[in-house]
């Protein structure tokens, strides 16, 4: 993992959603640990890339003034995702040294042009990540540019589409990866009519669907059933399940007044759990509450989808 990887891991594991009002005490396991690509078993995958930040015109810089109402966990810090080398062998991630020898030419090694290793990560610009988030786009990831560089908002997509297909959760594209994509691997809608913001704790993916099918598929991290103190209190970090409504909105940068963070445009469903937009949106359960989605993923559900209140939130 590289220094960038290491303080996006820390700054990830600081990150809190909560107020004054207690969840349910108690927790359910919402850490799912997913088969590797390759393999049965593997760690779960650290943080380490910056998510893809809110617009300049859509994200406010600092904390908005306190709101009113329900109280709720909040989250934020920077974005996870794994980038600590090329040993994931979920992945079919190539190991060692993958630039040509340059033997028998007359042309010395230094000159040779690298190859290209035989898996897609972040920071990659090429056609074929174009080609990947074309793919991803079109299988309706959250992806809103196509634009060849492997950036926080197609690592999100590739978290996403590892999540629905089962798959090591590290934003690193290799065979399974690749083959999940090109099979068309999408998550299905648990709800058959009306518009619904479908969260899948299991899976940690918020879906948003119309009459049973899902239009929209958005990476998310939600509580970790953790305890926590804030304020002088004892707090779990749990995500009920259930069939709820947005029941109240916040359009601004909203301030938890328990100062565990700040949340994006949050709709509160629940007491005081939302979804909500956040700089750090790792592939594993990492919130006290409230459930993540990516800034511009947050934008998304507000200004194109709408989720305006009434509308029905199925946790499962």
């Amino acid at each position: 993992m590289g220094t960038l990887g290491a303080v996006a891991l820390a700054a990830t594991l600081l990150s809190g959603c909560g107020e004054e009002q207690e969840p349910p005490a108690e927790a359910d396991a919402t850490t799912s640990s997913p088969a590797p690509e390759e393999s049965t078993a593997g760690p779960e995958p650290s943080a380490s890339e910056p998510s893809e930040e809110p617009e300049a015109s859509a994200s406010p810089s600092g904390s908005a003034d306190e709101g009113d109402g329900a109280d709720e966990p909040a989250d934020d810090a920077s974005e996870g995702g794994s980038d600590d080398g090329k040993t994931d062998e979920g992945n079919g991630k190539a190991q060692g040294d993958d630039k040509s020898e340059g033997k028998g030419n007359g042309k010395d090694s230094k000159d040779e042009e690298p190859e290209k290793p035989d898996y897609i990560e972040y920071g990659e610009v090429s056609d074929r990540v174009g080609a990947l988030q074309q793919r991803l786009q079109d299988l309706g990831y959250f992806v809103t540019s196509v634009d060849n560089a492997y950036g926080g908002e197609t690592q999100q997509a590739v978290f996403a589409l590892q999540k629905a297909g089962g798959l090591y959760r590290d934003g690193v594209v290799g065979d399974a990866t690749q083959a999940a994509a090109d099979d068309g691997v999408v998550p299905q809608a648990e709800t058959s009519s009306g518009k619904v913001l479908e969260i899948d704790i299991d899976r940690q993916l918020v879906l948003a669907v119309e009459d049973g099918q899902v239009v929209k598929t958005i990476n998310a991290s939600s509580g970790n059933g953790e305890t926590y103190e804030a304020k002088g209190n004892t707090y779990t970090a749990y995500t009920p399940r259930g069939s709820f409504a947005v029941y109240r909105e916040e359009n601004r940068m909203y301030a938890s007044r328990l100062e565990l963070g700040d949340m994006w445009r949050p709709k509160f469903f629940t007491g005081g759990i939302a979804v909500h937009g956040s700089a750090s949106v790792p592939a594993f359960p990492a919130s006290h509450g409230c459930v993540r989605v990516s800034n511009s993923a947050m934008d998304w559900i507000w200004d194109t989808w709408g989720a305006p209140s009434g509308t029905p939130v199925v946790v499962y």
